[in-house]
């Protein structure tokens, strides 16, 4: 076993019996935070990765969706394949009508490269200041306004991981780069820490201000509480009374690095009728929003 290979543990499978949930979701509803693994053989991982995952194929993450009745998906680039897109790119190219992605690239892709990417049905980048082990540090703001110049002539957005909490001084810069930036996790807070967090705070006047949007995903990244992670509620709330229009929802399939109980998927959609209370609220946030911002039908 390498040194690599030891920092990476493996990670827990999702739960592939997925049941329908008891929440009808509007049609044309889109899953925007989803990953696809593997096969391992065809598809390595880098050796820098911090986890190691079981293979999660695009035909199991197929079959999850149509049991949860989401028609669109958006396939985020999982950290293990760095900037080796293309295990995204084949997934993406099963079903282009219907599907969209966020790639990793470096700062010195061709314009030809980032073109191919958009007839393909990239529509963002993503920029993981978490999954890596020298995680930490000021936002690289030099390097996101680089990519920012980059994406802008294509209407892309930067997508980061970041913990909001840690960066509550800086985020305000995000607002000059240009170009939509989107937030995973709620933001991703620190365990524990609540709306009142001056992080988060520094996000809602960002998501006021039209400069940023925020997904709900992988509410079991913040809390300890077990399903239905009620730690989240107040989170929720305060994000769709801010701004509705510029939320978004995902599954986080296959629930990487999940150090609790696994939930079925079926589970996490059915938290949208505490998080997203009314039909034309989950219209907003599970189809409007993604047909804007991820341009479905272009």
């Amino acid at each position: 076993m390498s040194r690599h290979d030891a920092l990476a543990p493996p990670c827990a499978p999702p739960d592939f019996a997925v049941r329908p949930p008891r929440l009808s979701l509007p049609p044309l509803s889109c899953d925007c935070h989803a990953h696809v693994i593997g096969p391992a053989r065809q598809y390595p991982f880098i050796p820098e990765r911090v986890y190691t995952p079981p293979d999660c194929l695009p035909d199991d993450y197929e079959r999850m969706r149509a049991v949860l009745g989401l028609q669109r998906a958006v396939l985020v680039q999982p950290s293990v394949y760095g900037s080796d897109n293309r295990l995204l790119l084949d997934a993406l190219a099963q079903d282009p009508v219907h599907m969209r992605g966020v790639a990793v690239l470096p700062a010195d892709v061709a314009d030809g490269d980032l073109e191919r990417l958009h007839a393909a049905g990239v529509r963002g980048l993503r920029v993981n200041l978490v999954d890596r082990h020298d995680a930490g540090g000021p936002l690289p703001m030099d390097r996101l306004a680089r990519l920012a110049r980059r994406i802008s002539p294509l209407g892309w957005h930067l997508e980061l991981l970041v913990h909001a909490d840690q960066h509550a001084g800086e985020l305000p810069r995000l607002a000059d780069l240009g170009v939509p930036v989107v937030l995973g996790h709620f933001g991703y807070l620190a365990i524990g820490a609540g709306p009142e967090h001056a992080g988060f705070q520094a996000l809602l006047r960002l998501l006021a201000g039209g400069s940023v949007w925020v997904k709900l995903t992988g509410p079991y990244r913040l809390t300890r509480q077990p399903l239905p992670y009620p730690d989240c509620d107040a989170l929720a709330q305060a994000l769709r009374e801010t701004a509705p229009q510029r939320l978004l929802w995902g599954s986080d399939w296959p629930h990487v690095m999940l150090k609790g109980r696994m939930p079925n998927d079926a589970d996490l959609v059915d938290l949208l009728e505490r998080w997203l209370p009314g039909a034309d609220l989950r219209e907003q946030v599970l189809v409007r929003n993604p047909q804007a911002l991820y341009g479905f039908g272009d």
